[in-house]
């Protein structure tokens, strides 16, 4: 069965522009596109999507305020929060308020597909920006370490293949050289950030905005 999704966004020529390639995916379609906190609560209850994709910052009603109505009039709605920011306050109150998941406009039209299809199936999602700046409430900061325009090309493609849990040999042969000088870059990785595992390099390259978490 196909997932029914309405769109909630202010913004005509990007709503149409979403609504033609959510509707290319054989299991999507779009059933209502609106763009106002009032025009969602007038239509939600006759078109029963699957999930309502939601703009934050409709002009009528914020996200947190229409999230809210909902959990009192259509408990069961499935939401997922659209925005252009990635802030952290603005992820977590999102997720409080009652979202299944947050994306940012920024975000890859897969990120997007991928996000309708997990709330639809009752699951919460992320995208990766959203992601990284959760997670950095956890990690260590790195105020003292020195910024990644000091790194060389090659010493940044290192840290990004190390990140991604890519092996000294296969670091090696993707990048066409020695495992010997992969381990001198790695050296000269730790020595100028002051770091001493691949688990902190790792860290900073996520908190750099490097590789997704």
């Amino acid at each position: 069965m196909s997932i029914r999704v309405m769109l909630g966004d202010d913004h005509r020529i990007f709503i149409e522009a979403l609504a033609g390639i959510l509707s290319d995916e054989p299991d999507i379609v779009v059933v209502s596109c609106v763009g106002s906190a009032t025009e969602i609560f007038a239509e939600i209850g006759r078109v029963r999507p699957d999930v309502l994709i939601l703009d934050v910052g409709l002009p009528d009603e914020n996200g947190i305020e229409v999230m809210q109505r909902l959990r009192r009039e259509h408990a069961g709605a499935r939401v997922l929060a659209l925005s252009g920011y990635a802030d952290r306050t603005f992820v977590e109150e999102m997720l409080k308020a009652g979202a299944s998941g947050y994306v940012v406009k920024t975000a890859s039209t897969q990120e997007l597909i991928n996000g309708v299809r997990a709330v639809a199936e009752g699951k919460h999602f992320l995208c990766a920006e959203a992601t990284a700046r959760m997670l950095n409430r956890f990690l260590p900061r790195a105020d003292s370490c020195p910024p990644v325009s000091l790194l060389s090309q090659r010493e940044r493609e290192v840290l990004v293949l190390l990140a991604n849990g890519k092996r000294a040999a296969e670091m090696a042969a993707e990048m066409g050289i020695t495992v010997s000088t992969v381990e001198v870059h790695r050296r000269h990785l730790k020595d100028k950030l002051g770091l001493r595992t691949s688990a902190d390099l790792t860290r900073y390259a996520i908190r750099e905005g490097l590789v997704a978490p």
